[in-house]
Parts: structure tokens; C-alpha cells; sequence
């Protein structure tokens, strides 16, 4: 099924370019305009700013909850009737250690909030706790897609995995633009997507 989108495609390739393309855009101007500081920090609301950001020219939808229960693979995300709790409590949850915002960090991917975009949404809202709170971000460059996926997977029975993947990949180059516009082509091909390079549209 083709998600609804203000492009009106029909086709799911195209889609898929046309929504890397854009939002990638989007992302690197996120960054350079510096609107990436109006997003609350650790918040829902930080994580609806930056989705909106990300997807608005593309989805209706865009930083607002989904409306539809979702599953990837075998994992069922939050059920509908549950999701606004789950983000209450989120929302509440402690971040002033590495293991309480990663522990914040595999709950809110468990809540999936939005239809589409939550994983590249989220990574980029989990290295905004992380700087504010440790002064370091992820380098996503050090981190196989493979380990990942497969930790993050696992990661609400057991969270020791994804903390010591990305434990090992923190720095404090918290400035540096290359590492942001190369993190966001790492995560987008995380999600298949890497026709387009951030730094080169």
C-alpha cells in the first residue's frame, strides 16, 4: 500500500526518492538554520517538531500520531489505544545518564508514534538528549546497519546490546556538520534509503 502524500505519487520507487530527496533537504537545513534548537529536548513534542521538519513537504501526517496500529516484521509497535499513555510516561522518563536516555530511547521506538519516519526522526531526537545532557552525540558512521538493526530489535526484552553499540560510537565532536550530514545518510540507509547524498543536494 502507497502512503497518501502530498506529491500525489502512485508509484512506491518513486516515492521512495522523491521522499529521500526532500527530506534529506530538509534535514540539512534542520541543521544549518539552526531551527534544530526549537525542538524540545526529550520530549514527544521535540520529537513531532523534528518529524514535522523532516516530512512536512511530503506527508499530511507529518508529527502527528498515527491513527493506525502498526508492525515490522514480527514486533507489533504500541497499540493505538495504549500510544498516548506510552508517550505521557516517555515524556516523564529520567535522561541525565547514557543508560537512562537510551532506556527513554528504545521506548519511544517502541511507541513508534508516526506512520512513517520514526526511526531516522528518533535517532536524530536521541543525539539531541545526548548533547544536552552528556555533550556528545553518535557517530553513526561507526555502527553497522546489520548490529543495529538487529539490537534495536532485541532491544525491548534485553537494551545491554544497543547501549554497548552505541556507547562505543559516542563523541564529542558535538559541532561538527560533517558528522551530522554524514549520520543522516548512515540512518536514512538504515532504512534502505541512500540514493542521495545529504551533503550534495
Amino acid at each position: 500500500m502507497i502512503l497518501e502524500n502530498r506529491l500525489n505519487i502512485t508509484d512506491q520507487v518513486e516515492l521512495n526518492k522523491a521522499e529521500e530527496k526532500l527530506s534529506k533537504c530538509k534535514a540539512r537545513q534542520l541543521y544549518d538554520s539552526g531551527d534544530i534548537h526549537k525542538a524540545e529536548v526529550g520530549t514527544f513534542m521535540g520529537l513531532a517538531f523534528i518529524h514535522a521538519y523532516l516530512f512536512g513537504d511530503i506527508y499530511a501526517f507529518a508529527g502527528k500520531l498515527r491513527d493506525v496500529n502498526i508492525a515490522k516484521g514480527n514486533f507489533r509497535f504500541a497499540p493505538l489505544m495504549y500510544l498516548e499513555a506510552a508517550l505521557k510516561h516517555i515524556d516523564a522518563m529520567p535522561q541525565s545518564t547514557f543508560d537512562e536516555i537510551l532506556e527513554k530511547y528504545v521506548e519511544m521506538n517502541v511507541a513508534h508514534p508516526f506512520r512513517e519516519g520514526n526511526g531516522r526522526a528518533t535517532r536524530l531526537w536521541l543525539d539531541l538528549i545526548l548533547k544536552k545532557e552528556l555533550g556528545q552525540v553518535v557517530d553513526w558512521n561507526r555502527i553497522d546497519k546489520g548490529e543495529y538493526l538487529s539490537a534495536m530489535e532485541r532491544s525491548p526484552v534485553k537494551d545491554l546490546e544497543i547501549k554497548s553499540l552505541l556507547n562505543q560510537a559516542l563523541t564529542n565532536q558535538i559541532g561538527d556538520r560533517t558528522l551530522f550530514m554524514r549520520g543522516i545518510d548512515v540512518s536514512y540507509f538504515y532504512e534502505g534509503y541512500s540514493e542521495f547524498k545529504t551533503e550534495e543536494l
